[in-house]
C-alpha cells in the first residue's frame, strides 16, 4: 500500500501504481468542512486586479476584516520584502483587536512559533508558501491568495539558481485554499480571475526539471546506471540541464572526457561524500593543503540554513552580536569564528544554559545542532576515505585555494564603472548586502552561492588572488597572446599574455617567453632582430664573427656609396 499526497500529479501516481491516469483515489484530508472559493470576492472590486499583489492583498485584508465574521486571515505573499511592506501597511491601519504575524523560513524559531500560540481577537498571518504545505497554521478561516510565489529554477544561460516570482499552479492554488477549511467552513479569496486560474498548469513542475543535475548525475554514474539521457525518468529533464550538470562535474574534475560518463578518482571519492559536489570538491582539495578540519566546518555550514538569526524587531542588536565573528576579507571565516565560539561555550555551559545563550545571542539552536551533526557525518566519511584531518592546521592561503577549487565558476572581477562584478559566462552580479564585504568590494572575490532574486547576488564571499585562481583552475583557463616582439633585455622573443576563466579576466599584459608558444614566429623574429640587427649580446664566437662580417659589408657599401 502506497500513500501519496493529494497534490501528486496523476501521471506520476499512474507510473508508480500502474493504474490508468483517469483513475484516481486518495484519502481526503478534510471530511467535515466546506470552502467557498471566490476568484474575485463579491465584496472586492475588480479594480484590484491592476494593483501589485502586495497592495491588493492589503486592501483585501481590510475589506475582509470589515465585512466578514470573526476568524483568522492567512495571506500568501511571494517573499520577505512583500511581507514586511504588507505588515507595515496593515499595522498602520490600527485595526482594533487585531495582531499581525509574518511567517517565512528565515524568521527565528521563536517568531515562527508565535503562529501556534493561543490568542484572542483576529490574527492576520502574512506568509510565503511555507504555509502552503510545510506547516498548517491553526484557526484560519480566510485565505487571501494573490496567486504568486517564488519558484526556484535553474538558469541554463547563467548556470545559477534563480528565484523568479511566478504564477502558482492550480494544485498549489487548491492547496492554499484548503488552509482555510481545517476547523470550520472557510472562505478563500483569489485575487485573480477564473480565466486566469483555468489557464495555469495543473501542477508545479517537478524539482528535477528546475535544478542543476550535477549531484544526480554523479550518483547515477557511481551506481553504473549508464547514460543519463537514456534513463527512464518519470519526468525526463531537459538535455541542456544534463549537459550543464556534466560540465559542472568536469569543472570539478569528477568526470573523464568522452560521451559516456566515467568517474575519475576525484569523482569516485566525491560520490561518497553526502554533500553538494561543489562543497565536496572543497574538502578533497583541502587535503592537499592540510586544512580539511577548517573546510569541513565551512562545507557543513553552507549546507544548512544560516544559524545566525536577524529578527525584525532586533536586527541592529543581532548584527552587533554577529559582528564578533566577522572577518574583513572573508565571510567564510565568520563560520570558523562562530564554530570555535560555539564549541567553547558548549564545553563551559550546561545544555539548558547553552540553549539560553543561543536565544540571547540570536543563534538558532536547532540549526546549530544540524550543523554539528552534518559535520560529524562528514568527519566519519573522511575517515572512511583515508582523508587526514588535522584540527590544528590553519593555512589561510591553502584554505582559500580549497574554496576556489569548488567554486571556479563563482569567481567575480569588480567592474568599477558599473559597480558590479563580471562573472563567469557573461553574468553580472553584486555582493549581497548581508555580506561583510558589501560596502568595500575587493577587486576579485569568490562567492559561495549565486542566486537571482530581484537581481543576481553573490552570498558568502571572500577576497581572492587571481593568481591563486589561475593556479587552481589549471587547464580550465584560456590563454591568449598578443604583440610578440624581440626583447634586448631578456635576449629572447616575448609576448603579452591574457588569462581568462569562463570569460573572467584574471591576468592582463603578463610578459612571457614566446618561443614555446609559437616557435615559427619566434625564429623569424630572432633572425631579423637578434642576428641581422645584432641585438643579441652574447660572447659566442659565431656572433663575434657575424658582427665583424656586418661591419666589413657596411664599409664596402660606404666606399661604393650603394646600399644592399
Amino acid at each position: 500500500m502506497l500513500v501519496v499526497s493529494e497534490s501528486l500529479a496523476s501521471s506520476v501516481a499512474a507510473s508508480l501504481l500502474d493504474v490508468p491516469e483517469d483513475v484516481s483515489a486518495y484519502i481526503p484530508h478534510r471530511a467535515f468542512t466546506s470552502i467557498a472559493l471566490i476568484p474575485i470576492a463579491l465584496s472586492i472590486s475588480r479594480a484590484l486586479l491592476p494593483l501589485p499583489s502586495g497592495e491588493a492583498a492589503v486592501v483585501t485584508v481590510l475589506q475582509t476584516h470589515v465585512t466578514q465574521p470573526p476568524g483568522d486571515i492567512l495571506v500568501f505573499l511571494s517573499g520577505e520584502r512583500e511581507i514586511r511592506d504588507a505588515a507595515d501597511s496593515v499595522r498602520g491601519m490600527k485595526l482594533p483587536d487585531t495582531s499581525v504575524l509574518p511567517l517565512y523560513a528565515r524568521l527565528s524559531a521563536a517568531e515562527q512559533h508565535r503562529v501556534f500560540e493561543s490568542h484572542t481577537g483576529r490574527r492576520i498571518v502574512l506568509s510565503t508558501n511555507v504555509a502552503e504545505t510545510s506547516l498548517t497554521v491553526p484557526g484560519i478561516r480566510y485565505v487571501i491568495d494573490p496567486g504568486l510565489a517564488r519558484i526556484s529554477r535553474y538558469s541554463t544561460r547563467l548556470k545559477v539558481q534563480r528565484l523568479p516570482i511566478e504564477k502558482v499552479s492550480r494544485a498549489s492554488a487548491n492547496q492554499r485554499s484548503g488552509r482555510c477549511g481545517r476547523v470550520a467552513d472557510g472562505i478563500a479569496i483569489r485575487l485573480y480571475s477564473d480565466e486566469d486560474f483555468d489557464s495555469r498548469p495543473d501542477f508545479t513542475e517537478p524539482e528535477i526539471l528546475r535544478t542543476n543535475l550535477a549531484s544526480v548525475i554523479l550518483s547515477m554514474t557511481a551506481l553504473g546506471l549508464g547514460e543519463i539521457e537514456g534513463f527512464p525518468f518519470v519526468d525526463p529533464p531537459d538535455t541542456r540541464q544534463i549537459r550543464d550538470g556534466v560540465e559542472l562535474l568536469r569543472e570539478l574534475g569528477a568526470l573523464k572526457p568522452g560521451r559516456t560518463p566515467e568517474l575519475t578518482m576525484i569523482g569516485q571519492r566525491l560520490a561518497r561524500l553526502p554533500i553538494d559536489p561543489r562543497l565536496g570538491r572543497m574538502i578533497l582539495e583541502a587535503e592537499k593543503y592540510d586544512v580539511v578540519g577548517d573546510v569541513l566546518v565551512i562545507a557543513a555550514g553552507l549546507s544548512i540554513q544560516d544559524p545566525r538569526e536577524r529578527p525584525g524587531e532586533a536586527q541592529a542588536q543581532a548584527d552587533q552580536m554577529h559582528a564578533r565573528f566577522n572577518d574583513p576579507s572573508s565571510d567564510f571565516l565568520a563560520y570558523l569564528g562562530l564554530w570555535g565560539y560555539l564549541k567553547e561555550q558548549q564545553r563551559e555551559l550546561s545544555g539548558n544554559a547553552f540553549r539560553r545563550m543561543c536565544r540571547a545571542e540570536f543563534l538558532h539552536y536547532l540549526r546549530i545542532r544540524e550543523w554539528q551533526d552534518l559535520h560529524s557525518q562528514l568527519r566519519q566519511t573522511c575517515k572512511e576515505l583515508d582523508i587526514p584531518i588535522n584540527p590544528k592546521s590553519h593555512d589561510p592561503n591553502g584554505f582559500t585555494s580549497a574554496l576556489i577549487a569548488g567554486l571556479l565558476s563563482h569567481i567575480g572581477a569588480y567592474d568599477q564603472s558599473r559597480r558590479e562584478y563580471a562573472g563567469a559566462r557573461g553574468a553580472r552580479w553584486s555582493i549581497h548586502r548581508s555580506s561583510n564585504l558589501a560596502k568595500r568590494p575587493p577587486a576579485f572575490v569568490v562567492a559561495g552561492e549565486l542566486v537571482e532574486t530581484s537581481r543576481l547576488f553573490g552570498r558568502v564571499v571572500a577576497k581572492v588572488d587571481p593568481l591563486d585562481v589561475e593556479r587552481v583552475a589549471g587547464d580550465l583557463v584560456t590563454r591568449t597572446y598578443s604583440h610578440p616582439r624581440w626583447s634586448r633585455k631578456r635576449g629572447s622573443v616575448v609576448a603579452d599574455e591574457r588569462v581568462t576563466l569562463y570569460g573572467v579576466t584574471l591576468v592582463v599584459g603578463r610578459r612571457v617567453q614566446y618561443g614555446r608558444i609559437d616557435p615559427v614566429v619566434s625564429r623569424d623574429l630572432f633572425i631579423r632582430h637578434a642576428l641581422v640587427d645584432g641585438e643579441l649580446h652574447t660572447p659566442h664566437a659565431f656572433m663575434t664573427a657575424n658582427r665583424a662580417l656586418i661591419a666589413e659589408l657596411d664599409e664596402v657599401e660606404d666606399r661604393v656609396r650603394k646600399r644592399g
